[in-house]
């Protein structure tokens, strides 16, 4: 069956469509498991705001009328119209002023409504995504394993200790091993992207209130952001953020396919939420580095386009040797912007189960309606552009999960193939080796 294909403006879906078609609205609120009246105060004050600009319209049009008929008076008359056309004026402004006011609280009305989710999205919430495959076979071993936080120690490549002491609870230091893991990561993941046609960008972390709210991440989701009130910036949870942002107000080459760039940035979230979870080791933390995806596509290109992305995420962690599944993301588990999610779960060993380690959203033109992001269509027309996400590579939470499956009785590592170029070769990390990054030859 083909997916829906949503219109939206103002990073919520098309007034056109809610006045047509408002149960379709309400259904997705069900789906997500968010409040339906919503929808109602939308179209009230959709109402409110039509009535209050058809009322400016109207004052205007007759304080031009009156403007000429003073023009028009004669001496007798033009005290009294003149009065008249005073009165307008007086009324007019009134009238803007509540078209204003109209037009503030159908934004806030607007914004208060998440995307519209797709046809094939499941149903419920956190635990009822619907795994799509399962990759890989989940290891064995003859020995105690140890977690990630062990292992680190061990080899001298995570400090949680010394990351409290700088900077509190849930940070961490990465050294020696694990810092060299971090560079071999992130090369691993650039030049893959770029093999694939990715343009990189490092992207700043600290941005606007415009992009944080322009793709999604204020609103019911800001007591997870980190804000530096002096200046008025957010630090981005993640580079997606700055990457939407880029083209902000531009109109967009489309013509050869949707453009595409893997960003890398520092991320940081407050996880407000997460009181007593992952409270060990660096599966949840306040700062991680990352590798994301991002693509500016037409509208009707996006659900092949979410394919590809998940496609790439797949063959990294495949790369990498890592036993995982895909998993369709539930309603009432989608982010504010997503019409649909996919998430890929690793194995941990320790924990007995699969944990997220990456994720690719399909946001159609919602976040790219807020950000005035358009391209020309066949006929040259302006035409709103659609925007896709996805991690290629949380780094703090691949390393746990690298350390945890590949380890060994000895308190080794085994490397895998496609990291070793960036590890100088070797096979294995073991505890009191010295990790030497590759040194590129000299030209003669």
């Amino acid at each position: 069956m083909p997916r829906r294909r949503v219109r939206t403006i103002d990073g919520v879906i098309d007034l056109r469509l809610l006045r047509e078609n408002p149960d379709l609205v309400r259904a997705s609120q069900r789906a997500r498991g968010a409040d339906e009246s919503l929808v109602d105060e939308l179209l009230a004050a959709d109402t409110a705001r039509r009535e209050a600009v058809r009322r400016a319209d109207d004052l205007r049009a007759e304080q031009k009328n009156a403007s000429q008929a003073v023009k028009k008076a004669t001496p007798e008359e033009r005290p009294a119209v003149l009065e008249r056309a005073k009165a307008l004026a007086a009324e007019v402004r009134e009238a803007e002023e509540a078209q204003r006011a109209a037009d503030a609280a159908l934004r806030a009305a607007h914004t208060r409504i998440p995307n519209v989710v797709a046809d094939e999205v499941p149903p419920g919430g956190e635990d009822d995504a619907v795994t799509i495959r399962t990759v890989g076979e989940v290891p064995s071993y003859d020995f105690e394993v140890r977690d990630h936080i062990e292992i680190g120690e061990l080899l001298g490549a995570i400090d949680m200790e010394r990351g409290a002491k700088v900077s509190g609870s849930r940070f961490y230091f990465l050294t020696g091993p694990g810092a060299l893991l971090e560079f071999a990561l992130a090369q691993l993941a650039i030049s893959r992207a770029v093999a694939a046609g990715f343009t990189p960008v490092i992207a700043p972390a600290l941005v606007r209130p415009e992009a944080m709210e322009g793709t999604g991440f204020l609103g019911e989701h800001d007591e997870e952001v980190y804000r530096v009130e002096r200046d008025d910036l957010y630090l981005v949870g993640t580079s997606e953020v700055a990457l939407a942002g880029m083209h902000a107000g531009e109109v967009l080459d489309l013509s050869a396919g949707p453009k595409r760039y893997a960003g890398w940035s520092s991320c940081f979230r407050r996880e407000a939420g997460s009181y007593g979870k992952d409270t060990r080791g660096i599966i949840r933390v306040h700062w991680f580095d990352k590798v994301e995806m991002f693509s500016f596509a037409r509208p009707e290109d996006t659900e092949a386009e979410h394919l590809r992305l998940l496609a790439w995420e797949e063959e990294f962690l495949s790369a990498l040797e890592l036993p995982y599944r895909v998993v369709d993301i539930a309603a009432g588990d989608l982010g504010t912007s997503a019409t649909r999610k996919y998430d890929i779960q690793a194995w941990f060993p320790t924990q007995g189960t699969y944990r997220e380690l990456t994720s690719t959203s399909d946001c159609t033109t919602f976040q790219a309606r807020r950000l005035n992001i358009r391209y020309r269509d066949e006929d040259g027309r302006t035409q709103t552009a659609a925007t896709l996400n996805g991690t290629l590579c949380a780094i703090a939470r691949t390393i746990a999960c690298l350390l945890e499956v590949h380890q060994r009785a000895d308190g080794s590592v085994h490397v895998p193939v496609a990291l070793r170029p960036w590890l100088g070769g070797v096979e294995a990390i073991t505890p009191g080796m010295t990790l030497a990054a590759p040194v590129p030859p000299v030209p003669a």
